[in-house]
């Protein structure tokens, strides 16, 4: 039980410094966290991006965020500079509630390992 305080302390802290730095304090949500995870691993800040882009920036975050867990490997960079990622382990069959903590945990790794939350 005590992760799962620490976690959802930890994710608070997140959600709160993201959305006061991107969203002018609006909640973000955690979709809009994959996004930006996306958008960071891309590296290309100042551009305007298409719908079919976006998802494909949540795809490389999803698979970014996983890649420590063992279900995904980074493959190579294209020629445009999009990471790409080949499939290691499939994902278990997951509950919505249990997708949805998994990517919160990872999320969480990720910012930790990038200095940006304690």
């Amino acid at each position: 039980m005590a992760r799962d305080i620490q976690l959802k302390e930890r994710w608070d802290i997140l959600v709160s410094k993201l959305s006061n730095r991107f969203a002018d304090g609006d909640v973000l949500e955690l979709d809009a966290i994959i996004y930006l995870v996306g958008i960071q691993e891309l590296g290309q800040y100042h551009r305007k991006y298409k719908k079919d882009d976006k998802l494909d920036l949540m795809h490389i975050a999803i698979c970014r965020l996983l890649e420590p867990y063992g279900y995904y490997e980074f493959d190579f960079f294209d020629e445009e500079g999009w990471p790409h990622y080949k499939i290691k382990e499939n994902l278990p069959p997951l509950k919505a509630g249990e997708q949805a903590v998994l990517m919160k945990e990872a999320i969480v790794d990720y910012f930790l390992e990038k200095e940006f939350i304690d």
